[in-house]
């Protein structure tokens, strides 16, 4: 446990005072997803009230941090995540972070990233323990509902307990726009700008909606179970299909015209959600070819080849379904009529043809087809149309990536703290009048083809701020712009704080001696700026693909 103080260097170190957080801890055995995130801090908050009046215990809060914090304590920059992002801001924004010419220049500023309630990556939310007893098991459903202000409050704490003394700069897009602005209501004296990204001044009823469609894409999941699900079954059918409508508001419908068109994708990319199941059933058959996924064989017959069409893209566990049941229908021996209804046999033995919604086509709606059989699946001579395009693909590959990286409780949590953000309540009679009441220097970025937070909405917040400026990314890509278009978002950004920062900004940046490098642009250890704050803008190489942001090093297009 470290001590209160000031290090040799003069910087503060943090304090563990008994009110706030009196330990850390690297790991959570309980919560798998917490380990995704490298290099992160978890403090443990002994007691927080949060807004709803519940008190939680032994509050997990995770974080990471880069760069030094000077003597003073106010060179902080805080960096706020969006809906499913982590703490981990070199995976989302990493171009921005690095050296002289960056937004996030870990020379000049203490850039920290604290991990929201309700999310899988570490602090406090249905996959950690209750209470922090583990003997308790995990919150799950019953994770109470936390707000936009709770984060805020519990965030300051952290850094409260790092010695930060005065914020220089909040700066999130999104949901990561809304704790910008609520930031904000901490008042000029302790925050001195804020950059508020492709976000709102309350959610929208547009905003809600989709919300609400996405839980009730999890809650039509039969293994959701109320939320008392087992983390070795979880239900990632229905939380797959809320990130793919999730993905259709991130989006333009231009960006997808463009990228994907008609096209269709290359048989060797698609992506199933449940692959792995599949393949477990496939190694656990007696007969492995038997058992492949249903793409990877000739359909037996015309129906099986139309219930494939119908069903593609159904997660159906048992791959090998409609060939067990036509094998099943074939050992039987029976004959005669298709469709559902009973003969006077099967009536007798309590027997009834299986429904093929569930359970596949059996042998017998293609017994007697003669000639028909032979014909196209269609159910002619001519060649079927594509029923599978690369905007499927691309929409199954993001969800299948999504479900091994996010909680269904989780996703449910973090929506409903979407639905309560307001600015003006229980605050001001209008939102107008609570914008007013920010008195930062404010920098609003916006984007005109953004339909969940419109430009509109941007517009709404540069009016009524008084100290506001509004810029505009040119993009086509939709909401997701702010984390694809790296070098507009790092040069608008970097601009104002030369601005609204210059004792920051023209300062020689402090030594380096943490491990804040990002990729070999960045300045590299020990060293620091000496150009005074002038640097050209420049932004980092994507390197990878990101985790829990949106930019791809792969060219989607081929999906």
């Amino acid at each position: 446990m470290a001590s209160d103080g000031v290090a040799a260097n003069g910087t503060p170190q943090p304090h563990y005072a008994a009110e706030y957080l009196q330990e850390r801890i690297s790991a959570q055995p309980e919560n798998p997803f917490a380990s995704l995130i490298p290099d992160q801090q978890i403090a443990i908050v002994p007691a927080f009230d949060l807004e709803s009046g519940v008190t939680l215990r032994n509050v997990p809060v995770a974080y990471t941090t880069r760069g030094t914090l000077n003597a003073a304590g106010d060179n902080a920059m805080v960096i706020c995540h969006a809906l499913t992002g982590s703490a981990d801001v070199s995976d989302w924004w990493g171009p921005l972070l690095g050296g002289p010419g960056r937004a996030f220049d870990v020379s000049r500023f203490f850039v920290i990233c604290v991990n929201s309630l309700g999310s899988p990556y570490g602090s406090a939310s249905p996959v950690t323990a209750k209470d922090g007893d583990a003997g308790r098991g995990r919150y799950g459903p019953e994770f109470p509902l936390t707000t936009i202000r709770d984060d805020v409050r519990l965030h300051k704490m952290v850094l409260d307990d790092l010695g930060v003394k005065q914020v220089a700069a909040v700066i999130g897009g999104s949901l990561g726009g809304m704790f910008v602005l609520e930031w904000a209501y901490l008042g000029a004296d302790y925050v001195r700008c804020v950059v508020p990204i492709a976000t709102s001044s309350r959610h929208s009823a547009w905003g809600i909606s989709w919300g609400e469609a996405q839980r009730q894409s999890i809650y039509a999941d039969p293994k959701y179970e109320d939320g008392y699900y087992p983390f070795d079954d979880p239900p990632v059918t229905g939380l797959g299909a809320a990130r793919m409508s999730a993905l259709l508001t991130y989006r333009s419908r231009n960006s997808f015209e463009a990228r994907f068109g008609r096209n269709i994708p290359d048989p060797k990319r698609q992506q199933l959600i449940l692959e792995r199941e599949r393949a477990h059933a496939a190694t656990s058959s007696a007969s492995l070819s038997s058992a492949l996924a249903p793409h990877t064989l000739p359909p037996a017959s015309p129906s099986e080849g139309h219930f494939r069409i119908h069903n593609d893209g159904h997660r159906i566990k048992e791959a090998n379904r409609f060939r067990a049941t036509s094998a099943a229908s074939s050992a039987s021996g029976s004959g005669g009529g298709g469709g559902g209804g009973k003969t006077e046999g099967n009536e007798s033995s309590g027997a009834a043809t299986p429904d093929p919604q569930f359970h596949g086509p059996s042998a017998v709606d293609d017994a007697g087809a003669g000639a028909g059989a032979k014909e196209s699946l269609t159910g002619g001579s001519a060649p079927p149309t594509s029923t599978y395009f690369s905007a499927q693909s691309y929409l199954r590959y993001q969800a299948t990536k999504f479900v091994k990286r996010f909680d269904s409780n989780c996703y449910i949590a973090m929506t409903r703290k979407l639905d309560t953000h307001d600015v003006s309540r229980s605050r001001a009679d209008s939102v107008a009048e609570a914008l007013a009441l920010i008195k930062q220097p404010t920098l609003v970025l916006g984007i005109e083809s953004d339909g969940l937070f419109t430009f509109a909405e941007q517009q709404e917040l540069a009016e009524h701020i008084p100290d506001c400026r509004l810029e505009r990314i040119d993009s086509p890509e939709g909401h997701d712009a702010f984390l694809l278009q790296f070098e507009q978002v790092n040069r608008y950004i970097l601009a104002f704080l030369r601005e609204v920062l210059p004792d920051i900004m023209n300062r020689p940046g402090l030594a380096r001696t943490d491990e804040g490098a990002v990729d070999g642009a960045d300045v590299a250890n020990g060293a620091q700026s000496t150009s005074g704050g002038n640097e050209a803008s420049s932004v980092g190489k994507l390197t990878k693909s990101s985790t829990f942001g949106e930019a791809e090093v792969d060219d989607i297009t081929a999906w």
